[in-house]
């Protein structure tokens, strides 16, 4: 196995658009537009570069590095995506980025995402080349998380390719359940991180959702019904959570504002 960190470019991407959430990106934490956290962590990453998908002028118009806010990070796409990855993948068409190119899709509501993360899903990627995508998992920690279709579980083989994502709680203890014990021991809750190659990208947003996709409704479901095969490993950190409703949005800003307190 490698230790040699590849050589890869992060794609964030953020509609303006949100049917729980309006205008997620740009809302405010800690003093900040959310986006702008989340590009914190992206370019504190070893990214050869950083770029912000969206399709609305006003996420456009805060897409910077604060390093150098002259500079801006965004790439207006269309608004007709169903999802983020087929942003990411209109990026990479017009870039004419490579087949082999490796990009990592950090979610715009991320805002205390770990830099570290992204260099781990980067280059499990890479020292997969079986895989055609990579990305992380963290140890399910209570019953409640198990139980809860909102966490996205998942299992992999013993060469560490994902087996099945699902809402459902998986493995599921057959023999403990029927005496009313419920045994979460070993169960991996899925990150919404993904690193895919150019040709892999391409593949998957010209594949139509498959049967298991719209049960679930998890787009990486439609890469394993098809065959791809997609590498997990567990994340050397726990990220913070991430941001899906005004509940999330609360909590995050309550410890965003513990971290910097000159925000508030």
């Amino acid at each position: 196995m490698t230790s040699r960190m590849p050589a890869f470019k992060v794609v964030i991407p953020a509609r303006y658009g949100s049917t729980r959430l309006p205008a997620k990106a740009l809302l405010e934490i800690a003093g900040r537009p959310m986006i702008q956290w989340v590009i914190d962590a992206a370019v504190s990453s070893s990214a050869a570069e950083v770029l912000v998908a969206t399709d609305d002028a006003r996420v456009a118009a805060v897409a910077i590095d604060s390093r150098r806010p002259e500079q801006t990070l965004a790439v207006l796409t269309s608004d007709r995506h169903p999802s983020g990855t087929d942003r990411i993948a209109e990026v990479a068409a017009a870039r004419h980025w490579d087949a082999t190119t490796i990009v990592v899709n950090v979610q715009g509501d991320e805002p205390q995402l770990p830099p570290a993360l992204i260099d781990q899903v980067a280059m499990l990627l890479n020292d997969h080349p079986e895989a055609d995508i990579a990305t992380l998992a963290t140890p399910i920690t209570t019953l409640a998380e198990f139980l809860d279709p909102n966490v996205v579980k998942l299992v992999a083989d013993d060469l560490g390719l994902a087996l099945y994502f699902s809402r459902a709680p998986i493995p599921w203890d057959r023999d403990g359940a029927t005496t009313g014990s419920q045994s979460f021991a070993g169960a991996l809750r899925h990150l919404g991180i993904y690193a895919y190659r150019v040709t892999a990208l391409q593949r998957l947003t010209r594949l139509p959702p498959g049967r298991l996709e719209s049960m679930e409704r998890l787009e990486q479901l439609r890469a394993l019904q098809a065959g791809m095969r997609i590498a997990v490993a567990v994340a050397r950190v726990v990220p913070g959570m991430g941001v899906d409703t005004e509940h999330d949005l609360a909590r995050v800003r309550a410890a965003m504002s513990e971290r910097n307190p000159a925000a508030e």
